[in-house]
């Protein structure tokens, strides 16, 4: 048989052919077709416009894997995980992860640990959360009580899906302001906004404004204290998207996981520092008693049953695939070695920054390789001034405001990931010393001020 070559695709040079010499529809879906080469070269051209993802000391997110995870991802983005009956390994693979992240954080298999996965804590978050909120209503029914003005305690320092879930599930959030010097939560001001309507109190493992933990250990037995006091049963839930994976590996000693009986739930995120590609997180519950029944789905699975708790549907199973990988591959020792290499980065880079001289430390990096630190004098130039020079050089240094009643407070914030090293460290500290002689030098007419105000998280 001949073959009858097309013009445009295989005899024209990628940058010859006729679409790359005319416009593109942007908003519209075209006429015709092009060749995959042409596609493939224009959507990427288009996306070197991004920053470059190592650079991006602003994100939590996973931005390096090993090329045997990427692979291995790439091999099962076909698989939907939701699909249990056609992907059963899959399924198998999600149980495992559950079970090694149940006892990682110290469940007790007597009481019957449950989790699920989800994409990111986003999801995990808004499972806890109405686990937190059927069981509150299940309580007060129980009493004869009505059931309709639940309320949430947490920090102002939370992540923004917290804010999402009260709007969206009809919970009042009583928010803990922060104050400048005090950038987390304390059993004090979570036990004075604790009444019968409350469905929960919020601890994070690692705030995203400074990378610190807050106490956790301190605020459950206020809690635990209050509730017998007070013939409540407030449970505690852990927000550790940030310090799940970091604190059983380098922290093994703090007590903030189900070692304490009061905390009844947690979320974390596989994809940071997990370290998997975005799409992961994990919902995890210390016994079955703790997840309400009639949240949960049943459908049949190779002749059994199946339970399922998630918002989303139809996923790919790569995400699951991924966390599998880093934990065959890395095991506790793996983890234990990367993140106090991590953290090891993170609190030298700390310390040099401070000796700059400009800079004050807020956090050092010593809970999560994160840390944040501010312009001891603001008048001349301020953070953000130092956040776009650096963006200059490629680096994503975000700068902002800390949560209400500490707005006054503008800061920079550096996350420390894999595929961050002290090399790269050396070469960020360069550019800063460079960025801070050029504005002290020649400072801005008018400092830099934020563009937009602080929202939750």
């Amino acid at each position: 048989m001949i073959k009858h070559f097309e013009p445009d695709t295989d005899l024209v040079p990628t940058y010859g052919s006729r679409c790359m010499s005319e416009p593109v529809p942007k908003y519209r879906l075209p006429d015709g077709e092009m060749s995959p080469r042409a596609a493939y070269q224009l959507i990427h051209d288009e996306l070197m416009l991004d920053g470059n993802a190592r650079l991006n000391l602003a994100t939590f997110v996973t931005t390096w894997m090993e090329p045997e995870a990427a692979r291995l991802m790439a091999e099962t983005f076909d698989k939907n995980m939701i699909d249990k009956d056609e992907y059963p390994q899959t399924a198998e693979i999600e149980a495992r992860c559950v079970n090694m992240i149940a006892r990682l954080f110290n469940a007790s298999e007597h009481e019957h640990p449950v989790g699920v996965s989800a994409i990111g804590s986003s999801e995990a978050v808004m499972l806890a959360g109405m686990a937190l909120k059927w069981r509150w209503k299940a309580r007060r029914r129980a009493a004869g009580k009505p059931a309709t003005a639940p309320n949430l305690v947490l920090g102002a320092n939370v992540q923004v899906v917290w804010e999402k879930f009260c709007r969206y599930w009809e919970v009042e959030p009583r928010y803990i302001p922060m104050r400048a010097g005090r950038y987390v939560i304390t059993p004090e001001e979570v036990l004075a906004r604790v009444d019968e309507n409350t469905i929960g109190a919020i601890a994070i493992l690692g705030t995203t404004f400074t990378g610190e933990f807050e106490p956790i250990e301190a605020i459950h037995d206020a809690l635990v204290e209050h509730n017998a006091s007070h013939g409540l049963a407030v449970p505690l839930h852990v927000d550790a998207a940030s310090g799940g994976f970091v604190a059983p590996f380098i922290h093994p000693e703090l007590r903030w996981d189900f070692r304490l009986p009061n905390v009844v739930s947690i979320n974390a995120s596989g994809h940071k520092y997990g370290l998997v590609y975005p799409g992961v997180g994990w919902a995890l519950w210390r016994g079955k008693a703790h997840l309400p029944e009639e949240l949960v789905f049943h459908v049949n699975y190779l002749g059994g049953d199946m339970p399922t708790f998630t918002l989303n549907f139809s996923r790919p199973g790569n995400q699951i695939v991924g966390q599998y990988y880093n934990f065959l591959r890395l095991g506790r020792a793996g983890y234990t070695r990367i993140l106090s290499t991590l953290r090891e980065v993170a609190r030298g880079l700390a310390a040099k920054i401070a000796a700059l001289g400009p800079f004050e430390l807020l956090s050092d990096g010593s809970s999560i390789p994160v840390f944040a630190f501010r312009l001891k004098d603001p008048s001349r130039y301020s953070v953000y001034d130092v956040s776009e020079r650096l963006r200059v050089r490629g680096w994503q240094v975000p700068a902002y405001t800390m949560p209400p009643d500490a707005a006054n407070v503008a800061v920079l914030r550096i996350v420390v990931r894999e595929g961050f090293s002290r090399d790269m460290a050396d070469m960020l500290l360069k550019d800063l010393r460079a960025a801070i002689e050029e504005l002290e030098s020649a400072p801005p007419a008018r400092p830099k001020q934020a563009e937009r105000h602080f929202h939750h998280g």
